[in-house]
């Protein structure tokens, strides 16, 4: 670390002190001459700094007197950044007059700059200190020597996985193809891959993993980073999205594995878990649970070094990756070292790269790191100082290999410091390569002394990294990156005692530590944070970074909840932060404070819950980025947002609230970033000021394009000049909104926009060819498109939708797109017919592999002719195909589409169906909604195409059962695995015609689903079901398993079935895992007769709620001994009746529901429903009751509570409220002013980190 103070920051504090601005402030402060007398101590000291960065590798005192060092170095750069804060806070002064001092008086007194006095004194002070360290030269033994090396132009190289660089692995991937091609009668069984950190296991994985992407061996396939954390909800969650699952997220692990288990259902697949730590055969078995419902001959990968786990899975012989042979191991180091396969082209640096090699141990990781260290070093000499290097004799006892130490080493100083910074990242965090660049930006780290920008600069230190290893692409997402878990252990080894990371669970360890010496911090983001994970921190006066981060991928919405007091009292704590990142937390306001943090240079509140910024925030002089992307309740930024002058970020994507652009944000000429600007009318924002931001690139979406004049004014916009990855251009303000489009006279009256008018707009807003990837048009009204919407030079292109342009007739050409992957047309309400113009000549649609046509009302006829020449060169590699709205669509004229998976078709006449199905016949999911005259008759003639379908949806179609019979049936659809039928009111039958049946001859079939079937009586399942799902079935009486089948049912959910009056019993179903039945008053028994439920051993999930007529001997007392999560009330036998009730220890979650019958007033008589284990509990309904003070006291462990509807609710259990993590509280009228703002609970409710007084969570 100790370059980092010659090369970062005194050339900083240099350039800081020549500027003319900090020196007029300066001597306005009577400063000046202390400044000169610092300036004369950092100079004097720089060149005792290359010394001393030989001998801190073996000197503890000088690595001491680096630190020392460091910290004073920090405290310069504040200072001194806090001196040209001052002067532009000054020059704002003089330019706005009265305006910015009524903003300042938001700023607290004890942030504003310092007086002269305290200035003068703290310089002296620094400048006294660092004297003290220059005159302990000579008793460390420290030499006056030139300036270090700086960055060396260097060839850069990619790390993504090409087999052909991987060496001397041929033997161990041919050994464990054969492992994965091994037929097993098992359905999954595990092929693990053990060695040590760095020995290629990932990579072994990963070149396994895309060889059978190539084949078709097995159908679905899933990549998951595992890590220290074995996160079951989180890895179930990447699974499920991996394989087809999209964007549907869970929150509760039991409702995705029964949506997992679904997905896999009868299929076989490959698994890959990379990097697992993870010794708890308990967390495996919960992990593993849905994968038997996989195909027999399904695989899981599974990389670790540890051995514990698979001996408990009764796996003791895995697959032991050796170190590479001496002969790969030089083979594997020449070839980064040289670009060669040996040395015979440079003998003389063989023996000096022989004795490097034998050092790497065989370790491919550490000779790759060194090889890609020497690639620029052909000089003997060079070579020679490596393999002699003292570091490889250190003692090691942080486990850090010597060889990655040796490549840390031979960085620059600012590559040091920029890979040091990365160790704030959790162990296989993926991040993006531009967000980390805007954050080594702010920290000052990105100086450069050229033309370049700081996020160039920033690009070429990233790739250097990149090119030594020190970086590898994310496994599943190839657009962010990760660090080997020994780069990570590096990257904490050298970050001192400046850098600190806060794992969840690690409060405990950093309680009585004293957080004063950090400068950067990261926390890892937990569900529910409380203050007193926050208390170290308190003393954490010149901290510089606080990131909140997460382990593993963030589900779009996903939120992490933090009280927003909790937050005000940590920021008025860290008055010197220049990054500040707050993302996906539940923060509903931005703290005042937030404007006093003058040195900040990065604020991240994407995904909060904020309405506004305080008009403060523009006092954030230094500010370079802010990233408010996906604020959805955001409706106005601040009006001075001028004042920004430093701003080159605004990431505003995803705010639909957000209307209005901020007055004067055309004149920030540094913005790089605008990801979504709206032009309007008169005195707002003209589409002209983009002329002035020269610098936009990256993602934009213009929106108000209707208030463009003329095409004179697209034109000043010049966005043919500005590096565009992804544009959308939007005539109007939303995908949905009616409105009249007008335009402006000359004489001033409005009249209908003439129909050239849009096109010669969008003609002048062509983007550039070589950057752009994703095009969205909405809303445009011209009659045709320019020649530039779909012209092949746009190479890179690979979506593009178009919606809403309801004046076009025709589409424009878009088939010679060359990387097109999807494309979406909608809401073209005057297009009848789509053919060749689409089309274009030669092969049309080379890479497109999802199409979606929607909401074309007019649209007749589609076809692929050419002039009556069928092109058979058509849609090659289609993998999805959506129709949807398309009810005059009556003519289809086709040719085969051989990789067509999924099919939906919603709105369209049966038509459209019958004649798709003719050239899909490989549809393995099949989606029908609304189809138009698709009786029983037109459904059988469909049927016979569905030889590949494994999941059908059918909702609101005419049909009255599901086929003829049940030998056609189990004939044609052999492979179902998946049947919902939804909304179907003449629906009488899951069958065959005339009987109640589903399909005992469909041995595949695993999940069945009905919903809103209002005329369907009976349901008796087949017996390979494992999963049902029966919900507002209004004539449903009963619900039937063939005696003794039903052995695999594992999830049942029956609701809403006003008429059910019966169930089998259901106590020999012995991998039943969830059980729900509610809101059904006619049921009369409870399917597991009381003595035999503690004999449904995997049931953990049980729900029975509002059956009124349940047998009143229901509950007596007995539970199934896993259960725990229990929804129970509204039943015969009133609650005060239940008598004591024998949970286990495993129940955590309890929801008690009372109904208009139930008299309990508290809960004293009642403690025995509340076992010690609970963590969860809600409370609803209860019309009576006043108190749950009494009853609950002995809930030591409780975290959630929820009470709802209890009109007469007095009082909380006080004594619980300070251990809460959630607090939701809706129609108590009694408990909202005691919870509110100045009431009694007030004090202690208003930490907990999530907490709702009015509505539902």
């Amino acid at each position: 670390m100790a370059e980092i103070l010659a090369s970062a920051f005194l050339q900083v504090f240099l350039q800081k002190l020549a500027s003319e601005a900090l020196k007029k402030v300066a001597r306005s402060k009577g400063v000046d001459l202390e400044l000169e007398k610092l300036k004369r101590s950092l100079t004097r000291i720089q060149t005792l700094l290359n010394d001393a960065s030989q001998k801190e590798i073996s000197k503890e005192a000088v690595k001491e007197w680096l630190n020392a060092l460091q910290h004073l170095a920090y405290d310069v750069d504040d200072l001194l950044d806090d001196l040209a804060t001052t002067a532009i806070d000054r020059k704002f002064s003089e330019e706005s007059g009265s305006t910015i001092s009524k903003v300042r008086k938001l700023i607290p007194s004890c942030c504003s700059s310092l007086s002269s006095t305290k200035m003068r004194s703290k310089i002296d002070n620094i400048t006294s200190k660092l004297q003290e360290l220059f005159e302990e030269r000579n008793s460390l033994g420290l030499s006056e020597i030139g300036e270090s090396r700086t960055l060396r132009n260097r060839k850069l190289e990619t790390s993504l996985l090409d087999p052909s660089s991987i060496v001397g692995r041929t033997d161990d991937k041919e050994a464990l193809l054969l492992k994965l091609y091994e037929p097993c009668n098992r359905n999954v069984s595990i092929v693990p891959i053990v060695g040590m950190g760095g020995v290629g296991k990932t990579t072994l994985a990963r070149l396994l993993y895309d060889e059978m992407q190539g084949k078709d061996h097995f159908e679905l396939m899933a990549w998951v980073c595992v890590s220290d954390e074995f996160d079951i909800l989180n890895i179930s969650n990447i699974i499920f999205q991996s394989i087809g699952g999209g964007n549907q997220e869970f929150k509760d692990l039991n409702l995705l594995q029964v949506a997992l288990r679904e997905k896999i259902s009868n299929k076989r697949f490959l698994l890959v878990l990379d990097d697992v730590w993870s010794e708890s055969y308990t967390d495996w078995e919960i992990l593993a649970g849905p994968f038997v419902a996989g195909a027999p001959g399904s695989k899981v990968i599974m990389t670790t070094r540890k051995m514990s786990l698979l001996t408990q899975l009764g796996n003791n012989e895995p697959y032991r990756l050796p170190i590479l042979s001496d002969e790969s191991a030089l083979s594997l180091f020449c070839q980064h070292a040289l670009g060669e396969k040996n040395f015979d082209s440079h003998p003389l640096l063989k023996p000096d790269g022989e004795g490097i090699v034998r050092k790497c141990n065989g370790l491919p990781l550490a000779l790759k790191a060194l090889g890609r260290l020497l690639r620029t070093k052909i000089d003997e000499e060079d070579w020679k100082e490596v393999l002699n290097s003292e570091i490889w004799s250190l003692e090691n006892g942080d486990g850090i290999v010597p060889a990655l130490r040796l490549s840390y080493h031979d960085l620059s100083p600012c590559l040091k410091q920029l890979f040091a910074y990365c160790s704030l990242f959790p162990k296989d965090f993926e991040f993006d390569k531009e967000k980390l660049i805007l954050l080594w930006m702010a920290e000052g780290f990105l100086q450069s002394t050229t033309n370049k920008t700081m996020e160039r600069l920033g690009l070429e230190y990233f790739n250097a990294l990149w090119s030594r290893s020190f970086f590898q692409p994310a496994p599943n997402d190839r657009s962010l990156f990760v660090m080997h878990d020994l780069m990570s252990d590096l990257a904490t080894s050298v970050a001192g005692e400046f850098f600190s990371r806060v794992d969840i669970g690690m409060e405990k360890e950093y309680r009585n530590e004293s957080f004063e010496k950090y400068r950067h911090l990261s926390f890892v983001r937990e569900e529910y944070m409380v203050s007193a994970r926050f208390e170290p921190l308190k003393g954490a006066k010149s901290l510089r970074t606080l990131l909140a981060l997460s382990v593993g991928a963030i589900r779009k919405r996903e939120t992490f909840y933090l009280s927003n007091k909790v937050l005000e009292n940590l920021l008025q704590e860290l008055p010197l932060l220049r990054v500040l990142s707050l993302s996906h937390l539940s923060i509903s306001e931005v703290p005042k404070f937030i404007g006093s943090l003058k040195h900040l240079r990065y604020l991240n509140l994407s995904r909060t819950d904020i309405k506004l910024l305080p008009e403060n925030v523009c006092m954030l002089y230094n500010l370079q980025t802010l990233i408010l992307f996906g604020c959805k309740s955001l409706t106005n930024l601040p009006n001075s947002f001028l004042k920004l002058k430093n701003l080159r970020h605004l990431d505003i994507r995803d705010t639909p609230g957000l209307k209005k652009m901020p007055l004067g944000i055309g004149e920030l000429k540094g913005l790089q970033t605008l990801s979504k600007i709206i032009i309007e009318g008169e005195n707002g924002f003209a589409i002209t000021e983009l002329k002035n931001l020269q610098n936009l690139q990256g993602k934009i979406s213009i929106w108000g394009l209707a208030n463009v004049q003329n095409a004179m004014e697209a034109c000043d916009a010049h966005l043919s000049q500005k590096r565009l990855s992804e544009l959308e251009l939007d005539w109007g303000y939303g995908l949905l909104q009616k409105r009249l489009r007008l335009c402006r006279s000359d004489t001033g009256l409005n009249v209908f926009r003439k129909e050239t008018h849009d096109k010669e707009v969008l003609t002048e807003l062509k983007p550039q060819t070589d950057s752009l990837k994703k095009l969205e048009i909405v809303s445009y009204a011209g009659i045709e498109f320019p020649n530039w919407v779909g012209d092949p030079s746009f190479l890179g292109l690979t979506h593009v939708s178009i919606y809403g342009c309801e004046e076009c007739t025709s589409l424009p050409e878009l088939g010679q797109l060359p990387s097109l992957r999807e494309l979406y047309i909608g809401k073209m309400s005057k297009v009848k017919a789509v053919g060749w113009e689409l089309l274009g000549t030669g092969v049309a649609f080379p890479s497109l592999e999802i199409l979606t046509f929607d909401s074309m009302p007019s649209w007749e006829v589609w076809s692929t002719n050419n002039n009556g020449v069928v092109d058979a060169a058509v849609f090659p590699c289609l993998k999805e195909l959506l129709i949807l709205f398309c009810p005059n669509l009556v003519e289809v004229s086709l040719e085969k589409l051989p990789l067509l998976r999924v099919m939906t078709v919603k709105g369209c006449g049966h038509g459209v169906l019958t004649s798709l199905v003719h050239v899909a016949s490989s549809v393995t999911e099949l989606i029908l909604h609304d189809i138009s005259g698709l009786t029983h008759e037109v459904w059988g003639g469909v049927m016979k195409y569905l030889g590949e379908v494994e999941e059908v949806t059918i909702e609101r179609c005419e049909i009255r059962y599901l086929w003829e019979s049940e030998a056609e049936a189990g004939k044609l659809l052999a492979n179902l695995t998946r049947l919902e039928v939804r909304y179907c009111s003449n629906l009488v039958s899951l069958g065959e015609k005339e009987e109640d049946n589903c399909g005992s001859n469909l041995t595949s079939l695993r999940l069945l689903w009905a919903y809103g079937c209002a005329s369907l009586q009976h349901c008796s399942c087949p017996d390979t079901l494992e999963s049902l799902f029966i919900i507002t079935c209004d004539s449903i009486t009963s619900v039937s398993f063939p005696t003794g089948g039903g052995q695999n049912l594992q999830s049942v959910f029956i609701r809403d079935c006003k008429k059910l009056k019966s169930m089998n019993e259901l106590k020999y179903f012995v991998h039943l895992t969830t059980f729900q039945i509610k809101e059904c008053p006619s049921l009369e028994s409870f399917p597991f007769p009381d003595q035999e439920l503690p004999n449904v051993a995997s049931l953990t999930h049980l729900q029975i709620k509002n059956c009124t007529s349940m047998d009143a001997s229901f509950p007596g007392g007995l539970w199934p001994p896993k259960l725990c999560s229990l929804t129970i009330g509204g039943l015969k036998k009133p609650m005060s009746e239940w008598g004591p009730q024998s949970f286990p220890t495993s129940l955590c979650d309890l929801n008690l529901y009372g109904g208009p019958y139930e008299d309990v007033t508290d809960f004293s008589r009642l403690s025995g429903l509340f076992p010690s284990s609970l963590t969860s509990l809600r409370i609803e309904r209860f019309e009576k009751l006043e108190s749950v003070s009494t009853g609950l006291q002995h809930l030591a462990s409780l975290q959630h509570l929820s009470i709802d509807k209890c009109p007469k609710m007095m009082e909380l259990p006080e004594k619980l409220l300070p251990s809460l993590l959630s607090l939701r509280i809706h129609k108590c009228p009694n408990l909202k002013k005691k919870t509110s703002i100045g009431g009694s609970y007030w004090p202690v409710v208003s930490l907990i980190p999530r907490r709702n007084e009015n509505k539902y969570f």
